[in-house]
């Protein structure tokens, strides 16, 4: 019974993904490293839950596209770090972008041993400039030579949390992206007990109530308590 329910949930991704590159054109060649990408991540899948199952169905438009739309807010950026990548988004999917960028690196912080495997095993197949660190997020500054031009994070935690793992990066000149639900205006509001910061929300492309939240500078709040 099971061989039936993984043919339809393919058929529905082909779609999926030409709605996906409607939204977010790529090349030709990063198109294919995408697709080996995605394959490896399917065969994954089975044995290392990297994503929601019920997601599958639109992989493309929930992920991969979700993930491209970063780059379009920082279209000039080469060097990036990604905390806690997961199955790849957006890490993998910049690093497939970059491929055709001289000098791009990205760098993908997990601290899962199975799930770092994953993301090195899809840097290798795609041929992407990542380099993935298999770490907590607090020993990775130190570990990550030279400077750094965007932090991203997806499903990964509350807002406030994320602002303090980035902010040793912004404070020498990153930007975070930060990739929200429908929740980001309680996200915010909770954030500002604990920094100063000016956001900048734009709204998703693939639907939803998604929202990328921007931020240039961060400073702590004094008096804010630390986690």
């Amino acid at each position: 019974m099971a061989p039936a329910p993984q043919s339809a949930e393919l058929s529905v991704s082909a779609k999926d993904k030409a709605a996906a590159l409607a939204l977010t054109p790529v090349s030709r060649e990063t198109e294919a490293r995408l697709d080996r990408y995605i394959a490896l991540l399917l065969e994954w899948q089975a044995k290392t839950n990297l994503v929601a199952p019920s997601t599958l169905p639109n992989l493309w438009t929930r992920h991969v596209s979700d993930s491209l739309q970063l780059l379009s807010l920082a279209p000039t950026t080469k060097s990036w770090v990604d905390l806690g990548s997961g199955g790849g988004f957006p890490g993998v999917v910049l690093a497939c972008v970059l491929t055709e960028t001289p000098g791009a690196r990205v760098h993908l912080v997990e601290r899962v041993a199975k799930k770092a495997a994953f993301l090195r095993e899809a840097i290798r197949v795609t041929a992407s400039p990542g380099t993935v660190h298999l770490a907590d997020i607090g020993d990775t500054v130190d570990r990550i030579a030279g400077p750094i031009d965007c932090v991203t994070a997806r499903a990964l935690a509350p807002l406030h949390q994320l602002i303090g793992f980035a902010e040793p990066w912004v404070k020498k000149g990153a930007k975070a992206l930060f990739l929200k639900g429908q929740d980001v205006d309680a996200e915010l509001t909770e954030a500002t007990k604990y920094w100063n910061i000016e956001p900048k929300l734009h709204s998703s492309r693939t639907g939803g109530q998604g929202w990328i939240v921007e931020l240039g500078s961060i400073e702590r709040r004094q008096g804010s308590p630390r986690e």
